[in-house]
C-alpha cells in the first residue's frame, strides 16, 4: 500500500510514500503542518512532509490491533489507541511514552471504537458498541465523565466536536452519530440533548463539521449530500458569552438529595440542581476575577493564552519552547484563519507578477518555490501594491519557509506582519520608506552619534545600514535558530520593537563596522552573517526600548498590534494610491506595448524565419544536388575499382582453383596410400592376430599336453602302486598256495608216512627195498610238480610285466605323437598271455588234482585282474587319441 500526496490546486502528484502492508483508515496531521501519521490495522507511521520520508514506525503485536492513532490539537502530543483499550499518549519529537490512561470502571467497560478531542485538546471523548460515552480528562489522566445517551442508541459509529467561537477551544458540544443514522447534539457539561440531524427513514452514513463549525456535512444512506447550517438548527449555541458581573442569589432552603445530582442526556430543559458548597466557591471565585478581567483584558489571547506572562516567560527564557513556538506565535498574532477568504484569493491563480518567479529566485525545492509563488500571488490578489514590491519575496521567504506545509497560517503571518510592522512602509513606494529609515537614524543619533558620524563620513545612508535589514527580516544576517528567536521577542512587543532592533544590531556591530571604510565592505555586512550574538542583540533592544525619549521613540508613530479581521482580510491601502496606479496604467501599457512588440516581432521574426528557412532549404538543395553529382563520379570511379578488383579477383581465383586442384590429385594420392597402408597394417594386424591365436592355442595345447603328461605320470604311479599291490597279493597268494602245498604235502607225507607205517606192518621186511623206491619216485614226482607250479606262477608274473610295459610305451609315445595314425599293437597279445598258460597247463598236466585246481583258480583270478586293467588302458588310450586327433584338426580348420 502507498499514499499519494496531491497539490489541490494544480492537482499535480507531488510525491507518493509506500510502507503499509494493508489499507490506511486514519491519517492525522501535525498543527505545524510539518507531520503526518498514517494508520492501519497493524502499524501507524510518522512521516516527515517536508521529505516525504518516514520518520518512525509504531509495531505492535499481532494479537493487539491499532484502534486510531492521531495528534492532540494544538500540541506535539501523540495518542495511540487500541484494540484492547488501552490508550498511550507520546511526545512527537522523541517519541517518549508521557502518560497511559487508566482502564475504565469495570461497571462500564466498552470496547473503544470512535474518539474525538476538544479543539484545546483537554478532553477526549470514545465510545463504542454501547449507549455511554467516556469523557477523559488528558490534563488530569483520568476518567471524570460517562455520559449515557438514550435506549435507543445501541452503538457509536462517529464522534466530533462542534467547534464554536466564544469557548477558546474547550468545545462543549459533542456530536454522537449512532448505528439508528442519528447524528445526536449533547452538551457535555449540561448533559443536554441540543438538536439532531437525520432520520430513521433518512439516515446518516458519515459526516463532518467545518473547521468554524458553522456548517455540517452528510453523506446519507442513500447516497445523497446533505449540508446543514448549525445556525438554523439551534440559536444557544451563537449565544454571546455570558456577562461577567452576575448577581449571586439567596440559597434555596430546601435541600436536595444525592440522587438530584445525577444527570443524563435529555431532550428538554436541564435541570441544575443548586449546590449550597460549590455555590458559595464560586461566587468567592467570581468576586475575585471581577477587576482581574478589566486589568489583565487586552493581555488576554485566544487559547486561553495571556500576553503578559508570555513575555515574563520570554524574558526569562530568552525564547519560546520550540513545540509550541507555532501554537504562541498563533495566539499572539490573533490569527482569524479565514479558509473561505483565503481560498478566494488562491483560486485566482498566479499572478502575472510572479510568472516568472523562478527565473528571479531560482530555489531548489519545487514545492517550496511552488508555496511562495501562491503566497506571494495572494498577497498580491489581496493588495494591488504587492505586486509591484520589488522587496516582497525576501520578506515573505523565510515565513513561508517555516509555514510551508500551512499555506493559510503562513499567508495570515505575512499579512499580520506587514499591517503592523510595516507601517508607512509604502508612503513614499516605490522608493524606500524614508519616513521609517529617519526614525532608525533620529534613534541611532541619540544612542551612538560616533557611529552615525562614521556613516556619514563615508556616504553611507540608512538606505545601506537600515533597509537591508529590514526588507529581508534579518533572515539574511541570522542563523534559522537566531531568526526564531528574534521573532519570538518582535511578535511579543509593539511593532516598533522591529525598528529598535535594526538601531541594536548597528551598535552591537559598531566595532568591525568602525574598521570599514569601503561601500562594498558595508554591503557586504548588511547582507552575509556576522559573529553577533543575538541574545546581546535583543537585551539591547529591550534597553533602547526603554532609555529611548519619547520625541524620537518609534512607539509614537506607530499604532498599536491590530489582528486580521474575522470573516474577510481587511482592505490595505496605507500607500500613494495614484502613484501605484500610475504605475499599473504605465505598466499595463508598458505590458500591452510589449505584447504589441513582441506580437509584431514574433511576425517578422516568422517571416524571417521562412525566409531563412527558403535559403536553407534552397541551399541545402543545391548541396544536396552537388553532393549527388560528386557521389555519382565516386561511385563510377568506385565501379572501375571494383571492376578492376574483380579481374585480379578472378585471376587469383584460377591460380587458386590450380593449386586446388594440385593440392586435390596430392590429397587423393595421399589418401589411396593411406588406404593401402591402412589395409596392410589391417592385413599384418590380422596375421599378428593369428599368430596371436596360434601361439595362445599351441600354449593351450602345451597346457593340455603337459596336463595330460601329469595324469600319465599320476597314472603311471597308480599303476606302478596297483603293481606293487598286484606283486604283494601274488606274493601273499604265492605264500597262501606254498603253505597249502606244504599243508598238502605234510598231509599228504603223513599219510605216507601211516600208509608207509601201515604198509611196513603189512608188508614185510622183504619189500623194504622196493617200497623205498617207491617213494623216492613219488617225492621226485612231487618235486617237479612244485618247480612246474613256481615256473608257471614266473611265466604269468612276467607276461603281466610285459603287457603293462608295453601299455605304458604305447601310451607315452602317442602323447608324443598324436596326430600319426596308430600302429596295431598286441596283436597276439591273446596268443603271447596265453603261451605261458598253455605251457603252465602242459605243465600241470602232470600235477596232481588238488594242486592243479589250485592253480587254475588262482590263474583264472591273474586273468581277470588281468582283463580289467586292460580295459582300462585301453580306454585311457582312446581319449587321449580323441583329444590328439581334436588338436590336430583344429589348425587346419583355422587355415582354411
Amino acid at each position: 500500500m502507498f499514499l499519494t500526496y496531491m497539490e489541490t490546486v494544480t492537482k499535480e502528484l507531488v510525491s507518493w510514500m509506500r510502507g503499509h502492508e494493508s489499507s490506511v483508515f486514519s491519517i492525522s496531521v501535525h498543527a505545524s503542518g510539518k507531520y503526518a501519521i498514517t494508520t492501519s490495522s497493524d502499524t501507524a507511521q510518522l512521516w516527515d512532509l517536508d521529505t516525504f520520508q518516514r520518520k518512525r514506525k509504531l509495531n505492535i503485536r499481532q494479537s493487539v490491533g491499532i484502534q486510531k492513532v492521531f495528534f492532540l490539537p494544538l500540541s506535539n502530543t501523540i495518542l495511540s489507541c487500541f484494540k484492547d483499550n488501552s490508550i498511550f499518549a507520546w511526545e512527537c519529537d522523541t517519541l517518549f511514552c508521557k502518560y497511559q490512561l487508566p482502564a475504565p470502571p469495570e461497571s462500564s467497560s466498552i470496547l473503544y471504537k470512535v474518539f474525538a478531542v476538544t479543539r484545546d485538546g483537554r478532553i477526549l471523548a470514545a465510545g463504542g458498541k454501547s449507549n455511554h460515552l467516556h469523557l477523559w480528562c488528558l490534563e488530569a489522566r483520568q476518567l471524570f465523565r460517562i455520559i449515557q445517551m438514550p435506549t435507543k442508541v445501541r452503538a457509536i459509529r462517529h464522534l466530533e466536536f462542534l467547534p464554536d467561537s466564544f469557548d477558546a477551544g474547550s468545545n462543549q458540544v459533542l456530536g454522537v452519530l449512532s448505528q439508528d443514522g442519528i447524528m445526536r447534539f449533547i452538551n457535555i457539561q449540561t448533559c443536554k440533548l441540543l438538536f439532531e440531524i437525520g432520520s430513521l427513514d433518512e439516515g446518516i452514513s458519515s459526516s463532518a463539521i467545518s473547521p468554524h463549525g458553522r456548517y455540517i456535512a452528510s453523506i446519507m444512506e442513500n447516497g445523497s449530500l446533505n449540508i446543514y447550517s448549525v445556525q438554523a438548527l439551534t440559536q444557544e449555541i451563537n449565544k454571546p458569552p455570558p456577562p461577567l458581573v452576575k448577581v449571586i442569589e439567596d440559597l434555596p432552603k430546601n435541600k436536595l438529595s444525592s440522587s438530584d445530582l445525577k444527570m443524563k442526556v435529555t431532550s428538554g430543559r436541564v435541570q441544575q440542581p443548586a449546590k449550597s458548597r460549590e455555590s458559595k466557591m464560586q461566587t468567592r471565585i467570581l468576586k475575585q476575577d471581577l477587576t482581574g478581567d478589566f486589568e489583565s483584558k487586552k493581555n488576554e489571547l485566544p487559547d486561553g493564552l495571556n500576553k503578559k506572562r508570555l513575555q515574563i516567560l520570554l524574558k526569562g527564557y530568552g525564547e519560546y519552547p520550540t513545540k509550541y513556538r507555532m501554537f504562541i506565535w498563533r495566539s499572539l498574532l490573533q490569527l482569524p484563519e479565514n479558509h473561505t477568504a483565503f481560498s478566494t484569493l488562491i483560486d485566482k491563480g498566479t499572478h502575472v507578477a510572479f510568472l516568472n518567479l523562478q527565473k528571479k529566485y531560482p530555489i531548489k525545492s519545487r514545492k517550496l518555490l511552488r508555496v511562495l509563488q501562491r503566497t506571494l500571488s495572494a498577497l498580491a490578489h489581496w493588495s494591488v501594491i504587492f505586486s509591484d514590491t520589488p522587496y516582497l519575496p525576501l520578506l515573505a521567504f523565510p515565513f513561508v519557509k517555516l509555514f510551508q506545509n500551512n499555506q493559510l497560517i503562513c499567508f495570515e503571518v505575512i499579512a499580520t506582519l506587514i499591517i503592523n510592522w510595516c507601517q508607512h512602509w509604502f508612503e513614499y513606494f516605490p522608493n524606500p520608506p524614508i519616513n521609517i529609515l529617519s526614525m532608525i537614524e533620529n534613534v541611532l543619533a541619540f544612542h551612538d552619534k560616533e557611529l552615525l558620524q562614521h556613516f556619514i563620513d563615508h556616504d553611507i545612508t540608512s538606505q545601506l545600514y537600515a533597509w537591508p535589514l529590514l526588507e529581508t527580516v534579518f533572515s539574511e544576517v541570522l542563523t534559522r535558530e537566531e531568526w526564531l528567536k528574534l521573532f519570538d521577542n518582535i511578535f511579543s512587543n509593539h511593532p516598533s520593537f522591529l525598528l529598535m532592533t535594526v538601531v541594536a544590531y548597528n551598535i552591537c556591530s559598531r566595532t568591525p563596522l568602525l574598521s570599514c571604510n569601503l561601500k562594498d565592505d558595508f554591503e557586504f555586512f548588511f547582507h552575509h552573517r556576522n559573529n553577533l550574538d543575538i541574545n546581546v542583540v535583543i537585551r539591547q533592544v529591550y534597553h533602547l526600548m526603554e532609555t529611548t525619549p519619547t520625541d524620537i521613540h518609534p512607539d509614537s508613530m506607530l499604532n498599536v498590534f491590530v489582528a486580521l479581521t474575522k470573516g474577510q482580510y481587511p482592505v490595505f491601502n496605507q500607500y500613494p494610491k495614484f502613484i501605484v496606479d500610475y504605475q499599473t496604467q504605465e505598466r499595463e501599457r508598458i505590458r500591452n506595448d510589449e505584447l504589441d512588440y513582441l506580437r509584431e516581432r514574433q511576425t517578422v521574426e516568422d517571416m524571417q524565419a521562412k525566409v531563412d528557412q527558403q535559403r536553407v532549404e534552397d541551399e541545402a538543395w543545391y548541396q544536396k544536388q552537388e553532393l549527388l553529382r560528386k557521389a555519382e563520379e565516386t561511385r563510377r570511379e568506385m565501379l572501375l575499382q571494383e571492376e578492376e578488383k574483380m579481374i585480379q579477383q578472378r585471376q587469383r581465383l584460377a591460380a587458386v582453383k590450380r593449386e586446388l586442384k594440385v593440392k586435390e590429385m596430392h590429397l587423393q594420392d595421399a589418401a589411396r596410400r593411406r588406404f593401402l597402408k591402412l589395409q596392410q597394417d589391417q592385413q599384418e594386424m590380422e596375421l599378428r592376430r593369428l599368430d596371436d591365436e596360434i601361439g595362445r592355442k599351441v600354449y593351450m595345447r602345451d597346457r593340455e599336453i603337459a596336463a595330460t603328461a601329469r595324469d600319465l605320470e599320476m597314472r603311471q604311479l597308480e599303476l606302478e602302486s596297483q603293481k606293487r599291490l598286484y606283486e604283494k597279493n601274488l606274493t601273499e597268494n604265492q605264500e597262501a598256495v606254498a603253505k597249502e602245498m606244504r599243508a598238502d604235502a605234510d598231509a599228504y607225507r603223513r599219510k605216507v608216512d601211516l600208509e608207509e607205517h601201515m604198509f611196513h606192518k603189512l608188508i614185510e621186511a622183504g619189500e623194504t627195498q622196493s617200497q623205498k623206491t617207491q617213494k623216492w619216485k613219488e617225492a621226485e614226482g612231487k618235486e617237479f610238480r612244485l618247480r612246474s607250479a613256481k615256473k608257471a606262477s614266473a611265466l604269468s608274473d612276467a607276461s603281466r610285466k610285459w603287457f603293462l610295459k608295453q601299455e605304458i610305451n604305447a601310451a607315452v609315445e602317442h602323447a608324443e605323437n598324436p596326430c600319426h595314425k596308430e600302429e596295431p599293437r598286441f596283436q597276439n597279445e591273446q596268443d603271447s598271455s596265453c603261451l605261458p598258460r598253455t605251457s603252465q597247463l602242459n605243465d600241470s598236466s602232470e600235477m596232481d588234482p588238488s594242486t592243479q585246481i589250485s592253480l587254475n583258480r588262482r590263474a583264472v583270478e591273474w586273468d581277470t585282474t588281468g582283463q580289467n586293467l586292460i580295459k582300462k588302458v585301453r580306454n585311457l588310450r582312446q581319449r587321449l587319441t580323441a583329444r590328439a586327433r581334436h588338436r590336430c584338426q583344429t589348425p587346419h580348420l583355422l587355415a582354411a
